[in-house]
Order: structure tokens, then sequence, then C-alpha cells
């Protein structure tokens, strides 16, 4: 009986194949290797068994929201469709499979793996950068058995940390307001060259603007920003240490001959303004000097850190001495940075010298000059901030972002929902575990504001939903949970993102900047009570009437009957 219902489920679509080139994985290390030796001790099972060339299909999903929300961003897709696309052991690694398994394990069997690829293997996916949902399939991966399971821990690896600490940066972004600057840090914190690259690429996806790393600004375009450290600052000694004093004036061909006289008068304006003049008396030389150094070397671009000394009394003065320096000679520095202390109270302290200086000095646009803050900045920062009143620009952001410091793993899974067309079920006594058997189709159901109302998985061979015409929906285990939906807008969130040797059209892999506005968006379209940070509304996730109803036969049909005696 389940497998004439499964059969009832579903439903076959071709069209025609694209083809494109698909580079390998972004990390070297991502090989066929990078997998759990049960993979491969399951694989040579499924091969002495004569099932390894079974057709079975796995959801890939989570079953929880991260950081006490109630939404997610699925990430990861990209690297999963590269590492598929050059799946191939190479004979070293045959090798190296072979010592790790027991001698009795046969010959052929290497021969077996010699021999496969991924090219009957079919990648279903939400596309990246979408807003999920617990239990709704991320991916559909369908194939001969032993392949996909040797592409369980990689797939969910790649998926895993990308998805989280996408939805961690969107989430400071949330907090922080779509007006402010966003800078990822956290290079010098996250768990390795990995760890840190991939929390730069994912960061970006989630809304923030640029990074300070490097090798991440080359390999995926990501905007670059840094200025200078503490150690900057503290290296120099005085301003006679500065050798060549000259800057060329941004218009023109004329040159400042004494760039450093010229920050010292500006400072001496400053003290003796009557506006000014109590603020501050004698400020750090050994600051003044490298502020000075700083601006000589990137006049167009000049952003002092503040804090080495004493942000009001010293680094605030010294950087205006030196801002108004470069505005004379038609430069417009940039701001400052705050890496300590109160940061709401310093940066509405800087605001007012900033503003007091375009007052009194007529110098238009300074009162505007840019504020960062760092200094291991998190969302409960961020949030406090907002309550407490700031004049913060832009932040840099890094351990608590890139470590995913709040919670270190989604809790990915893979799971078995069909083989050879006969649906499976995974239960526990931990109702949240089990899981939704056989080959599904997903939907997006929108409302007449334009938000989304619900996602709902339906057997493949259901009516599709349709606007305008009601649809019950259903929680997928608690009988009493359902409602009526009448969606005006219907999104299929599955697509063919590999079709392997199907004439299936492909999806294309689109570009970073292009699935970071994609994130934006959907983001920007979802309801604010889901999306506020204190007790969010839960989204709904639902089953179709059909597909409910098959669950409980399924589930009845598999777990043992006990016996009491």
């Amino acid at each position: 009986m389940a497998a004439a219902v499964a059969n009832g489920l579903k439903k076959e679509q071709t069209q025609p194949n694209k083809c494109a080139v698909i580079s390998g994985p972004t990390n070297p290390m991502v090989t066929p290797l990078l997998t759990d030796l049960y993979q491969f001790t399951m694989a040579y099972s499924y091969w002495k068994a004569g099932k390894h060339d079974e057709r079975a299909v796995f959801d890939l999903y989570f079953r929880k929201n991260p950081f006490g929300g109630e939404y997610t961003i699925f990430a990861g897709l990209e690297e999963c469709i590269k590492f598929i696309a050059h799946f191939k052991l190479a004979e070293d690694e045959i090798t190296f499979i072979r010592s790790s398994l027991p001698p009795t394990c046969e010959d052929a069997f290497y021969d077996y793996l010699r021999g496969i690829n991924c090219s009957d293997v079919e990648i279903y996916s939400i596309p990246e950068g979408s807003v999920v949902f617990p239990k709704v399939p991320l991916m559909r991966i369908e194939g001969p058995i032993a392949v996909v399971q040797l592409l369980e821990t990689a797939f969910v690896n790649l998926i895993n940390y990308a998805s989280l600490v996408t939805t961690n940066a969107a989430r400071h972004r949330f907090v922080a307001g779509k007006s402010k600057l966003l800078l990822e840090f956290g290079l010098r914190r996250a768990q390795g060259p990995d760890g840190g690259i991939s929390a730069s690429k994912y960061c970006y996806m989630g809304g923030f603007d640029a990074t300070s790393n490097v090798a991440a600004g080359k390999l995926f375009g990501i905007p670059l920003r840094g200025t200078h450290s503490h150690a900057f600052v503290s290296s120099f000694l005085s301003p006679d240490e500065i050798t060549d004093k000259s800057l060329k004036h941004h218009v023109g061909s004329s040159v400042c001959k004494d760039f450093v006289s010229l920050v010292k008068t500006w400072l001496n304006k400053l003290k003796g303004s009557r506006l000014l003049g109590g603020i501050f008396s004698e400020t750090n030389q050994s600051e003044l000097a490298a502020f000075t150094s700083y601006g000589l070397a990137f006049p167009g671009s000049f952003l002092a850190l503040v804090d080495t000394y004493d942000v009001m009394r010293s680094g605030v003065p010294n950087f205006c001495a030196v801002a108004l320096a470069l505005n004379d000679l038609g430069y417009r520095a940039v701001g400052i940075r705050l890496d300590s202390g109160d940061l709401a109270y310093q940066s509405c302290e800087a605001r007012k010298f900033f503003q007091t200086i375009e007052k009194v000095f007529g110098v238009s646009g300074f009162g505007k000059m840019s504020i960062t803050a760092s200094n291991d900045l998190n969302e409960e920062t961020l949030d406090a901030l907002n309550k407490q009143g700031h004049e913060v620009d832009s932040f840099g952001i890094g351990t608590h972002l890139v470590t995913c410091y709040a919670q270190p793993a989604l809790g990915v899974v893979f799971k078995l929902v069909e083989i050879n067309n006969q649906p499976r079920i995974k239960l526990s006594e931990d109702v949240t575990k089990v899981s939704i058997p056989c080959k599904k189709r997903c939907f997006r159901l929108y409302g007449k504001e334009g938000y989304p109302l619900v996602d709902i998985m339906a057997g493949e061979n259901e009516p599709l939903p349709k606007v305008g015409e009601r649809i019950l929906c259903r929680h997928p285990f608690s009988e009493s949970k359902r409602a009526y939906v009448v969606p005006q807008r219907v999104e299929e969130l599955l697509k063919c993102f590999w079709p392997g040797s199907s004439d299936k059209t492909r999806e294309d892999l689109p570009p970073l900047r292009e699935i970071r506005e994609r994130c934006i968006k959907q983001l920007e379209q979802m309801r604010p009570d889901h999306m506020r940070k204190l007790n969010p509304t839960p989204y709904k996730v639902s089953v179709s009437a059909k597909l409910y109803d098959f669950i409980h036969f399924l589930w009845l049909n598999e777990a043992p009957v006990g016996e009491l005696q």
C-alpha cells in the first residue's frame, strides 16, 4: 500500500538541459575524502549487497532556526555544486581508502570507486540567499545510493556554517539598520583560514558591506576596508620623525612643503578656540605624528584610530588637526574609528566636536565626518547602542560574527526519504527528529499584503497550489494545527541546479552580489513580527492534507508494536 501511495505522489518533468563550465571548489580541501569514514563503509556494504545503484532520494534540511530567531538564510549551494561538478576519486585517494578499510574488502570495490562520478545525480535546491525555515528541504539529492551517500558529509559541512554565518550577518544588519555601514573584521578570530574566507563571503551575502580580508576581496570581489592599528600609532615618538613633509594639493600642481607645520597650526587653532579650548590641552605628540604620517600616505582616504591614548583629550583633536590640514589642500578625510570604552558616549562627543568645528571654522560637511565603532561588537551591543542613542555611522564586527559565538552550529541533517520509489521515514521518540518521507515539491504561499504566509510541502503528483484557490495546510505532526490559505501568489521553492544525465534545465549559479541582493530583498519581504529580535512569531511550515495522511500512515506502518505482559 505504501508503494502505491508513493507512486501516486510522483510527477516527472523534463526540459532541455543547459551546459556551462563550473569551476572547482573554492577550498582545495573540499575533495571526495572530505567525508566521514562510515560513508565509505556504507558504500562498500551497498556494493557488496548489490544495492549501490539503487535510486535514492535524500533531503537536506535543518530542524530549528538559530540564535533564538524564526528565520534562516540558506547559503553554501554554489560550493556544493562546484564539489559535485568535479567529484572524482584520484588514485592516491583510493589507495588511502584501501589502507583505511579492512583488508577483507574486495579489490573490485576499488575498481567501482575509480568509475564513480555525479553524472547520474540530480540536485534540486532552494536558490542560495533565500529565507528558509525548518523541515523544508533546502536541497533534494537524487541518485545511486552509494554515490549520494558519499556526498552527505561534505554537503552538510558546506551548508551548515555558510547558512549559520549568513543568518548571523543578516541579524546584525537587521539590528543595525539599513543606513549603517557594516564591516566584517573577523579574519584574525575565525576558526582557521577557511573559517575566515567563508565568513567574509557569507557575511557579505547576509548584508555586510565590506571586509578587512584581502584574500576574500580577491576571491569574491568583496569591497575592502581597513585603516591602521594601535601599533602604528604607538610606533611613532614625535613629528620630528617625519622626513618627507610635502604633500601635493589635490587639485592643481601646487605643493605644501611642510604639511607637519600646517597640522600643528590647525591644532593650535583648535586649542585656542573659545568653544573647543576647554575640551583638551596638550595632545599626545606621538599620536599626532602617526596621524600626520598616515594622512601624508593616504590623503584621500584618511581614517584614524583615535583611542590609543585618550579619545577626546588627544585622539579626536589630533585627527581633526590632520583632517583640517588635508581640507586646506583639497582632500576630504573619511573619519575616525573607536575601539574601546563607552562607544555611545564617545561617538556623541566626537560628533559634537566635529559639528562645532564646522560651525566655528566654516568647513562644510565636517560635522558629518564618519564615525566607525569596533571592539567585540555583537547583536546585543548594537541593540543596546540603538536604545542609548549614538552617532556611529559604521560598525566593524569580528569575533561574535564570524565564530557565531551565540550558537556554534545550525544542525543541518541529510535524511533518506525514498529508495527505489519506496518512501522511507526516520522515526524518533522526539517528534522534531521524525523525517518527512517521499520526494516532495515545496511552495511558498503569499498573502494579500505581499508577505509570505506559509511554506507547504506536497507529493510530486499532487495538484499545484493555485492563486485564489483555498488550500488546506496542515502541521506535519500536530493534528489540531491546520488552516485554510487562499494564496495571492505561489512560488515553487525547489529548482534544478544539477540535472545529472537527465535533460532537465539547470539553473545558473548567480554571482555573489546577485545572491546578496536576493537575500536583502527576501528579508524585506518578511512580515516584521517574524523578524523581530524579542519573541518573534514562528513562521508556519506545513504539508498538504494528502501528504499529512501519508506521513501518519507510514509512521504507523513502520513503528514496531509493543506488547505488555
